[in-house]
C-alpha cells in the first residue's frame, strides 16, 4: 500500500509541477496576483508530494520489499540497514527519484525565502523550475518507475554494488546532486530575465545565493568522491580523469566563473549577457553529466545505468532546453544594455579574464571528455584521452587562473593603479618564493614543475593573506583598531578569502601528490620490510574475518623510520558472495605532510602476498583546502546583504501637521 501511495505522490507532484509551469506566466502576463502566487503555493505542494514519494521507496528498502524491482535488482536482506537507505540513491530510478527531489526542494526553497524578490520574477523563476520538474517527472514515470511491480517477487535481491557500500560514497551523490541540480536555479533567474527583458544588479543579487549554494555543494561533493577513489579503490589516486569525474568538474568550472560574473553585474551592472549565457551553459552540462552515467555509453563505477531509450530521452530533455534558451536568449539579448563601462586593468577586468581562463578550462575537459565518445558514434574508433592530455592543456591554464585570482582582489573598480598594484605585488612574490625554496632545501633541486606549482600555490595563498591584512591596516593602525576591522568584514569578504586560501592549499596538495609520490608494489612475506619515501614497510600479519555481509582478509602493516615505529595500518580486501564481488580498503596513516597508504592484494604462492605501499605527500591537503573553499561559499550565503535581496528606497516617515 504504501508503495502505491508513492507512486500516486510521484503523479501528483507531476501534476503540480505542470500546474506550476503555467499558471504563473499566465499570471505575470495579464497582471493576476493571485495566479502568480500560486507558483509558490504549487512549488511546495510539488516538493511534498516528492518527499512523499521518496520516503515510500526508502520504506520498501529499509523493510526490503523485494516485491518492488528496484528492490529486488539493488538490495539485500543481509545488507546493513545504513546501506539498505543509501542504496536508495545508488541506481537509477532511485537516484532520478533523489533528482527530481533535490529540484523540488530548491523550488519551494525560492517560494518560501526569496521573498526579497518581486512576485513577477519569482513567478518566472517557479514557472521555469516547474518546466525542468516537468520533464524529468515524465522521465521518470515513464522509462524509469522505481515503484514498479515484480509478478513474481523473489526470496531475496540480487544485491548492491560492493564498492558503493561505503559511507563515503553513500554522502557523495547527495552532495553532488545539490550541486548538479542547484545550477537549475541559476538557469531559471537567467530564463526569468530574458522574459522581462532586463537584467540589473538586483537580478544578481537574487541569483548569487541559490548559485553559492549549488557551487558549496557541488564542490563538498567532488571532494568526497575524489577522497572515496582515493582510499576504496586501493590505486594510490584521488583523480583519474574519467569522463563521469569530469561531467561534475565541468560545471563546477562554469559555475565557479558564474559566481565571478554575477559580482560584476551586481557591482558594476555590466557583462549582463556573459552572465545570462554562464547561466545556461553551467546547467546545460549538469544535464549532461546526468546523461553521461545514464546513456549506456560509458562504462564505469558512477553510471547508474546501460539503456539507450533513457538516455535518448535526457538527450532530447537537454536539447529542448539548451536550443529553447538559446533561441530566447537570441530573440532578448540585444535588448539588454551594458551600462558599465571600465578600464582593462580594473576589478571588472580581472573577473573577465578571471571568466574566460575558466571558460578555457572547461572547455579543454570537454573536448577531452567528448571527443573520443563522438569519435566511436562517427566512425567506430576508439581511442582513449588520458592524464597526460588533460596535463599539458588544463594544467597550464588552470596555473593562470590562480595567478589572476591573486591578482584581483587588489584592483580597485573601474580602474586601477598599475603602479601601486605591482609594489604590492613585489611584496607577494618575495614572500611566495620562500616556499618552493624551502622545500627544496629539505628535499633537493628536483622536480623544477613541481616547485614552480607550490610556488604557485604559495603566491595564491600569501596574496590572499597580504590583501586581507591591507583591508585590516595590518603595519599602519593600532593592533585595537586592526582587530575591529577583521570583526567588521563582511562575511562575503571572509567567504572571498576562505575560498581562496582553500583553492590555493588544494594546488599545493595535488602539486605534491602528483609529482613527489613513492609507490612500491611487490610480493612480501610477512616480516619483511619494504623501503618507501624514507619509510620501512613491514607485513606482520594477515588473518581473516567475517563482516556483516562480505567475508574478510586484513592485514597489519608496521611502519617505522630510522629504526622507530610511525604507527600500523590496517588493509583490507573483502569479498562479498551474494553479488560475488571484490573490494579494496585502503590503510591509511595522515600525517601533516602526507599519508602513508597500504593497500593488500592477492595471496601469492609460499605465503606471501601481493602488496603495495605509497607515500603521497601533501595528499590530505587537498580535502582541507576543498572543504574551506566549501566553508567560504556558506559563509558567503549567511551574508545578510545576500539574504535580504537588493537594497530598496527607504521611505521618510511624514511629520504629523500641528492642529
Amino acid at each position: 500500500m504504501i508503495v502505491e501511495l508513492g507512486h500516486y505522490a510521484l503523479c501528483l507532484a507531476l501534476v503540480a509541477a505542470a500546474l506550476q509551469a503555467v499558471t504563473p506566466l499566465w499570471g505575470v502576463r495579464n497582471d493576476n496576483v493571485a495566479a502568480m502566487r500560486f507558483g509558490d503555493s504549487a512549488a511546495q505542494v510539488q516538493f511534498l508530494a516528492t518527499l512523499g514519494a521518496f520516503a515510500a521507496l526508502t520504506y520498501a528498502y529499509v523493510v526490503s520489499d523485494f516485491s518492488v524491482r528496484t528492490v529486488a535488482l539493488n538490495s539485500h536482506s543481509a545488507k546493513p540497514l545504513i546501506y539498505r537507505i543509501t542504496g536508495v540513491w545508488a541506481n537509477h530510478e532511485g537516484s532520478m527519484l533523489l533528482w527530481v527531489l533535490v529540484l523540488a526542494l530548491f523550488g519551494a526553497a525560492i517560494a518560501t525565502f526569496a521573498r526579497a524578490v518581486p512576485l513577477a520574477m519569482r513567478a518566472r523563476v517557479l514557472a521555469v523550475q516547474a518546466m525542468i520538474g516537468v520533464g524529468f517527472f515524465a522521465f521518470i514515470l515513464l522509462t524509469s518507475n522505481p515503484f514498479e511491480r515484480l509478478p513474481l517477487p523473489p526470496m531475496d535481491g540480487q544485491g548492491m554494488n560492493p564498492l558503493l557500500q561505503d559511507p563515503g560514497i553513500a554522502l557523495h551523490p547527495p552532495f553532488l546532486y545539490i550541486g548538479y541540480v542547484g545550477f537549475s536555479t541559476a538557469f531559471s533567474f537567467a530564463i526569468a530575465a530574458l522574459m522581462a527583458g532586463k537584467v540589473e544588479p538586483a537580478w544578481a543579487r537574487w541569483m548569487r545565493p541559490w548559485v553559492l549554494g549549488a557551487w558549496a555543494a557541488l564542490t563538498f561533493g567532488i571532494a568526497l568522491g575524489s577522497w572515496w577513489a582515493y582510499y576504496e579503490l586501493g590505486w594510490g589516486g584521488f583523480w583519474f580523469w574519467d569522463p563521469v569525474e569530469n561531467a561534475s568538474f565541468m560545471p563546477w568550472l562554469l559555475g565557479t566563473a558564474l559566481l565571478h560574473s554575477a559580482i560584476v553585474v551586481e557591482k558594476r551592472d555590466a557583462l549582463q549577457r556573459w552572465t545570462i549565457l554562464l547561466a545556461i551553459f553551467t546547467f546545460s552540462l549538469s544535464l549532461m553529466g546526468t546523461f553521461l552515467v545514464r546513456s549506456g555509453i560509458l562504462s564505469s563505477v558512477h553510471a547508474f545505468a546501460n539503456d539507450p531509450e533513457r538516455g535518448a530521452f535526457i538527450l532530447v530533455l537537454l536539447a529542448i532546453s539548451l536550443v529553447g534558451s538559446m533561441v530566447l536568449f537570441a530573440i532578448r539579448a540585444p535588448a539588454i544594455r551594458e551600462r558599465g563601462v571600465f578600464s582593462p586593468i580594473s576589478r571588472e577586468g580581472g573577473l573577465l579574464l578571471n571568466n574566460l581562463l575558466l571558460a578555457a578550462a572547461c572547455g579543454v575537459v570537454f573536448v577531452g571528455t567528448l571527443y573520443p565518445l563522438l569519435l566511436d558514434i562517427a566512425t567506430g574508433d576508439r581511442i582513449t584521452v588520458g592524464a597526460p592530455y588533460f596535463n599539458q592543456t588544463f594544467g597550464p591554464i588552470f596555473a593562470l587562473v590562480a595567478i589572476a585570482a591573486a591578482i584581483g582582489p587588489f584592483l580597485s573598480w573601474k580602474r586601477a593603479d598599475a603602479r601601486a598594484i605591482a609594489h604590492r605585488l613585489r611584496i607577494v612574490l618575495a614572500l611566495s618564493l620562500l616556499v618552493p625554496v624551502i622545500w627544496a632545501a629539505l628535499t633537493g633541486w628536483r622536480e623544477p614543475l613541481g616547485l614552480a606549482g607550490l610556488g604557485l600555490a604559495a603566491w595564491l595563498f600569501t596574496a590572499t593573506l597580504v590583501d586581507l591584512g591591507r583591508r585590516a591596516g595590518i603595519g599602519a593602525a593600532p593592533i585595537a583598531t586592526v582587530l575591529r576591522r577583521l570583526v567588521g568584514l563582511p562575511r562575503s569578504a571572509w567567504g572571498l578569502y576562505a575560498g581562496h586560501a582553500g583553492l590555493a592549499i588544494c594546488i599545493s596538495g595535488v602539486v605534491a601528490i602528483s609529482v613527489w609520490k613513492v609507490e612500491a608494489i611487490q610480493t612480501q612475506q610477512l616480516g619483511s620490510p619494504v623501503p618507501v619515501g624514507g619509510y620501512e614497510f613491514t607485513l606482520v600479519d594477515v588473518s581473516q574475518r567475517a563482516g556483516p555481509n562480505y567475508q574478510s582478509s586484513i592485514a597489519t602493516v608496521a611502519v617505522s623510520r630510522d629504526g622507530e615505529q610511525v604507527g600500523l595500518l590496517f588493509p583490507e580486501r573483502r569479498w562479498y558472495p551474494v553479488e560475488r564481488k571484490p573490494t579494496t580498503e585502503a590503510g591509511i596513516r595522515t600525517l601533516w605532510h602526507g599519508d602513508l597508504y597500504a593497500v593488500l592484494g592477492d595471496p601469492a604462492p609460499e605465503g606471501q602476498f601481493v602488496t603495495r605501499y605509497y607515500y603521497n605527500p601533501g595528499v590530505a591537503w587537498m580535502w582541507l583546502g576543498a572543504t574551506l573553499m566549501a566553508l567560504g561559499g556558506l559563509l558567503t550565503i549567511s551574508d545578510r546583504r545576500l539574504r535580504v535581496g537588493a537594497p530598496g528606497a527607504r521611505k521618510v516617515p511624514v511629520q504629523a501637521q500641528p492642529a
